[in-house]
């Protein structure tokens, strides 16, 4: 498959009382179309920082990004986004919600189109309530559909599980897996979960400790799909993949 995203020397520093604080120096990576990519890494080490810049929120220092043959230089509906809360607007049903991403694309398919990215999320019925009427998993699952509503070519999914209870967290990675397995969007997904990031990924990239953080390895998770987590665990390959990964994790200095 064809390189889809090209990250390039990609830098970021920021001007701070103390001096200039270089948060990531030269990351290189090549994404596929239809790759599911896991960033991971110790807090701090840059993965969010690369990912805002991916998103179009921030400007790199040096370096650029290009998604399918353009550079990109801004926010844009060809990226969907799924941040670590859900970020819903409170004063909308959840059904209008999915159909504000809706509103962005070319197709106008109203609300059956907003209920079938909800029925694909476990949401079926539910679509007049309101986020408040709703659990911090269930929120974080209109988030996903919003997402996916849009029909980008890349999702960005910056720890979007991160702050829900363990048993919602699986849930929601179980549904993201199968989510995925339907429409194969090109994904690149933030996380510290090593267990999250080889159920998920087609590649994890490892992210040195900052300041000037970089990328320290990239590991080729080869798991047959679809995947499942019972399969995944009874593979003695599993665990060698895990310990690979915390190895690297390890020797990192971690910064307070």
């Amino acid at each position: 498959m064809r390189a889809f995203v090209e990250i390039a020397a990609l830098g970021k520093t920021y001007d701070t009382p103390a001096g200039p604080a270089e948060i990531v120096r030269d990351v290189n990576l090549y994404v596929r179309e239809g790759e599911f990519v896991c960033l991971l890494g110790h807090s701090g080490c840059g993965k969010t920082t690369v990912l805002s810049i991916l998103m179009g929120l921030n400007r790199p220092s040096t370096g650029g990004i290009v998604i399918d043959g353009r550079e990109i230089d801004g926010p844009g509906t060809d990226r969907g986004v799924v941040f670590q809360s859900a970020t819903l607007l409170p004063w909308m049903s959840v059904r209008d919600n999915v159909r504000l991403a809706l509103d962005q694309v070319p197709r106008g398919p109203g609300i059956a189109g907003a209920d079938a990215y909800l029925d694909a999320v476990g949401l079926r019925g539910l679509g007049a309530r309101y986020p408040r009427e709703l659990s911090a998993g269930m929120q974080q699952r209109v988030g996903i559909a919003r997402a996916f509503a849009l029909e980008p070519r890349l999702l960005l999914l910056d720890e979007p599980f991160s702050l829900l209870d363990a048993l919602t967290r699986m849930d929601l990675q179980d549904e993201l897996v199968a989510l995925w397995e339907r429409t194969r969007r090109t994904v690149i997904m933030v996380t510290h979960d090593v267990d999250e990031a080889l159920l998920l990924a087609d590649r994890i990239v490892l992210m040195t400790s900052g300041p000037s953080a970089t990328i320290g390895r990239v590991l080729d998770v080869e798991f047959p799909r679809p995947r499942r987590r019972d399969e995944m665990l009874a593979r003695p390959d599993y665990f060698w993949m895990r310990d690979a990964v915390l190895a690297f994790l390890e020797a990192q200095p971690v910064h307070a």
